[in-house]
């Protein structure tokens, strides 16, 4: 079932989303301080891609909380809140729960996406 949730994720807006971080990490790459943090964009944009069977896991420092606040002043709001409108327009049909929840499990992680890590479900 999960790759058929992909399938049609990746469709209906997924690539939309995945490839908005993959150029959002491509922006950072270009400076030298920024390559760790578009490193992270390209981890996320694999996920956008391809959410179901993935779960994130936040494990959380005091380096992490620093840049967290940096990426949420520069690129963080843009992204959550493209995922979380994504997310209330999904739910609003029955069909579209399962993805609504991806996209706002994608909405959190644009907000904190350090010291988080993906993990396949098991």
């Amino acid at each position: 079932m999960t790759f058929f949730g992909n399938i049609i994720w990746f469709i209906f807006g997924g690539f939309i989303g995945g490839f908005s971080w993959f150029l959002t990490g491509c922006i950072w790459c270009i400076t030298i301080i920024g390559i760790p943090i578009g490193l992270q964009c390209f981890k996320i944009a694999g996920l956008s891609f391809w959410p179901f069977n993935k779960k994130v896991i936040y494990i959380g420092s005091g380096l992490s909380i620093v840049v967290d606040i940096f990426w949420l002043l520069i690129s963080g709001v843009p992204l959550a809140m493209m995922h979380a409108i994504s997310g209330i327009l999904l739910c609003i049909t029955i069909i579209g729960i399962p993805f609504g929840k991806q996209s706002f499990k994608l909405a959190r992680l644009a907000l904190m996406p350090f010291g988080a890590q993906v993990v396949y479900k098991r």
